[in-house]
């Protein structure tokens, strides 16, 4: 009898998946991000516009993106495999600690060689941990950007359970909407000082699951979607900027995560199909590649940035906003690029030839 008879037949979800035009997502939400931070720890304030009053600090909200970006290409390289046991759960958080600790692991300890005190040693620890955001107040500030981390693993810890939730559609459109009765119960009555010291927000897993399960769902509609995107891209995108532009427009008071959710689950849905030269290009994809990286030390360049003093040369505060972010984003990407490409892969070869040279005369003798 053939062997194939027992073989389940191959299906897309087993095969690799490309969907370039994420690229172009990943890299604009991470410049967006730089480019809100910057706007506000400048001493020095650009000039109040509809760009710098409304838009750019709207751009804190492409962590939600990040998040539903996350949870789709996660779906596309484990979900399956977590399903079906063809990757034991070791190596699964193993991968996922060497994506992600390394580059923040160095970031915590400058950090705290910076600014070393008892504080900042239990809060170095507790961000190496990746486990931080299971504290019940993780206001964290060494690193402070590493909240999104922490926010992210917790998912990644609950990844299998994910999948158990995902496991069908229509399973998954309850548990959307769970999460986001959940998601609304949380912020107007567990977000009160009866039972928490702060706001719930995005930080907190409950606030940003309805944007993870969103990813998820998407991706068990991928085929769909992108067949559709492909031959409606006009649709696609022009429906994408009028609910970008709605929601700066319409009065969105009341209506918690909704519109955010919305806009970023419409974009995410165009790139899947998406052939954009503006989201699928050389530039995108590098940028897409140390977006975590520009993410975790764009602050710390940017404080570098700050002792350059460059108000002293450029005395007009738009320009000196523009020249900033100009400066930081080089700097992180710069920074980023060398630690990535050349200073890890350098760590890693030293290790190698260490661990086989001991091995090597372990068996000698």
């Amino acid at each position: 009898m053939s062997n194939n008879i027992l073989t389940p037949p191959s299906t897309s979800a087993n095969t690799r998946e490309n969907y370039s035009s994420l690229d172009g997502l990943r890299a604009y939400a991470a410049v967006g991000i730089v480019l809100m931070h910057v706007q506000a720890n400048l001493v020095i304030k650009p000039s109040d516009n509809f760009l710098t009053g409304d838009i750019i600090p709207w751009f804190t909200n492409f962590t939600l993106l990040f998040m539903i970006i996350s949870a789709f290409s996660m779906c596309c390289g484990y979900y399956e495999r977590v399903k079906s046991g063809a990757i034991t759960p070791a190596k699964f958080y193993a991968k996922r600690y060497h994506r992600t600790w390394p580059f923040f692991a160095m970031m915590v300890v400058i950090s705290f060689v910076m600014e070393p005190s008892w504080s900042t040693f239990c809060q170095s620890f507790a961000d190496l941990t990746m486990c931080f955001n299971l504290l019940p107040n993780p206001n964290i500030e060494v690193i402070g950007v590493g909240w999104f981390l922490g926010t992210v693993f917790t998912f990644y810890m609950l990844f299998p359970f994910f999948t158990f939730l995902l496991d069908n559609k229509k399973r998954g459109w309850m548990v959307l909407l769970l999460s986001l009765v959940f998601c609304y119960i949380a912020i107007v009555y567990f977000g009160t000082p009866d039972f928490v010291v702060k706001p719930i927000d995005k930080v907190n897993i409950i606030y940003s699951a309805p944007f993870f399960v969103a990813g998820g769902m998407i991706y068990l509609y991928r085929l769909g979607i992108k067949s559709w995107v492909e031959k409606h891209w006009i649709i696609a995108l022009a429906s994408c900027l009028v609910l970008t532009i709605l929601r700066f427009v319409v009065d969105i008071k009341g209506l918690f995560i909704l519109p955010d959710l919305i806009v970023f689950v419409a974009w995410l849905i165009y790139a899947i199909g998406s052939k954009d030269i503006v989201l699928n290009n050389r530039v995108a994809k590098y940028l897409s590649g140390i977006s975590m990286e520009i993410y975790l030390c764009h602050m710390m360049i940017f404080r570098v940035a700050s002792m350059l003093h460059l108000d002293m040369f450029i005395h007009n505060n738009d320009m000196l906003y523009v020249a900033t972010c100009i400066t930081t984003l080089i700097g992180a990407i710069c920074f980023s690029h060398v630690v990535k490409y050349y200073v890890f892969p350098f760590m890693e070869n030293k290790y190698d030839y260490y661990m086989n040279k001991e091995n090597g005369s372990s068996i000698i003798f």
